[in-house]
């Protein structure tokens, strides 16, 4: 009698759906792991929620798609890293949940619209990519993402919120300079001398940036289709490099950037609206020199660090230099993607920290 050692029919079945339950339930852990990438839809019940990027060039898309080395598609593609950002047939997703604005214009200018769309990856890449996505999965309302930014701008000048006061500064040189508060003009002067005003005044881009962001949330509909209202709950910024080139400017950086923060609020009329910022990528801890004096002032006004009571549980500083891939703000990082995907990451995610410590 010959031996069959081919195992019953019930047995070949049994493995077959074992095998296939094994498949579904991976399948359903990667669906769940990436289903907001793939087109969730938002509760448009609820209002959208706001969250406002500024800043300088850090700000800006300087992170290349293509091009090997640094590139997203090297990123993504070889280096499995950010895999949320493509689907199943390696096509960039699209979601569905938030809107990415970018605008731009120097000072008080005309607005350049740069993006109104869903969040996808369309042209360089910057941090509003990692944001949004942490953003997205941890809300079900409608998120949108308003960058209004342009580089070459200082806190202490360009971006001066109003309400700053001039001060004076004493150069390594023994030189005392004038520094204006909100709306003086020149940048500095000798003190003793008398000022000549320029066609430009402290804080022209903060109002400018301000007032194209504004716009965009007076013709909400054009931006957010369907929305119903909207509330401004968060800001970010990424910012210092200019500061960082002025021993005046980045010793008053702190003072600046918690009055910038107070009044951001108050501008947008969100005084409950979290607040994240972001260190230069190129300055570690313990450095003497301006970049370092950014980075102090970031790690002083998150509420972590008790300095500033008022801002616990609603500010937070993240430190960018071991989330870099080297180069520097000055030189947009090389233009390396993963250098703003990993920043954007971390800020999102210290918003969303934020979010739950209410």
């Amino acid at each position: 009698m010959m031996n069959n050692k081919r195992p019953p029919i019930f047995a070949v079945l049994a493995s077959f759906i074992a095998i296939c339950l094994t498949i579904t339930i991976s399948s359903a852990a990667d669906a769940q792991e990436t289903a907001a990438s793939q087109g969730k839809p938002a509760d448009m019940s609820k209002p959208v929620q706001v969250y406002i990027l500024m800043g300088q060039s850090n700000m800006l898309n300087f992170g290349k798609v293509k091009g090997g080395d640094g590139s997203l598609e090297t990123a993504v593609k070889e280096k499995k890293l950010y895999r949320y950002l493509i689907d199943d047939e390696g096509n960039w997703t699209v979601r569905g949940d938030v809107r990415n604005v970018r605008v731009m214009g120097s000072g008080t200018g005309g607005m350049r619209q740069f993006n109104n769309e869903w969040m996808t990856i369309s042209g360089n890449v910057g941090v509003e990519i990692g944001i949004g996505h942490a953003l997205g999965d941890a809300t079900d309302a409608p998120v949108m993402i308003l960058k209004s930014a342009i580089g070459n701008r200082a806190l202490g000048w360009d971006l001066l919120p109003p309400g700053s006061e001039g001060f004076e500064f004493t150069d390594s040189k023994g030189k005392t300079w004038v520094h204006p508060g909100y709306k003086g003009s020149p940048e500095r002067w000798e003190k003793g001398t008398e000022p000549k005003k320029i066609g430009w005044y402290a804080g022209m881009q903060y109002d400018g940036d301000v007032a194209r962001a504004k716009k965009v949330l007076g013709e909400l509909d054009k931006f957010y289709p369907g929305a119903n209202g909207y509330e401004v709950a968060g800001f970010f910024w990424w910012q210092g490099d200019r500061d960082s080139r002025s021993e005046a400017l980045s010793s008053r950086y702190e003072k600046n950037l918690v009055h910038l923060i107070k009044q951001l609020r108050k501008e947008f009329d969100a005084p409950h609206a979290n607040f994240v910022c972001a260190s230069l990528g190129q300055s570690e801890k313990g450095a003497t020199d301006g970049g370092g004096k950014i980075l102090d002032a970031v790690l002083a006004v998150d509420g972590a660090s008790g300095k500033y009571p008022e801002f616990k549980d609603n500010v937070a500083g993240v430190y960018t230099h071991p989330l870099s891939k080297g180069s520097s703000s000055g030189s947009h990082y090389g233009g390396n993607a993963e250098t703003y995907m990993n920043v954007g990451e971390v800020m999102g995610k210290a918003m969303v920290k934020l979010m739950k410590s209410k």
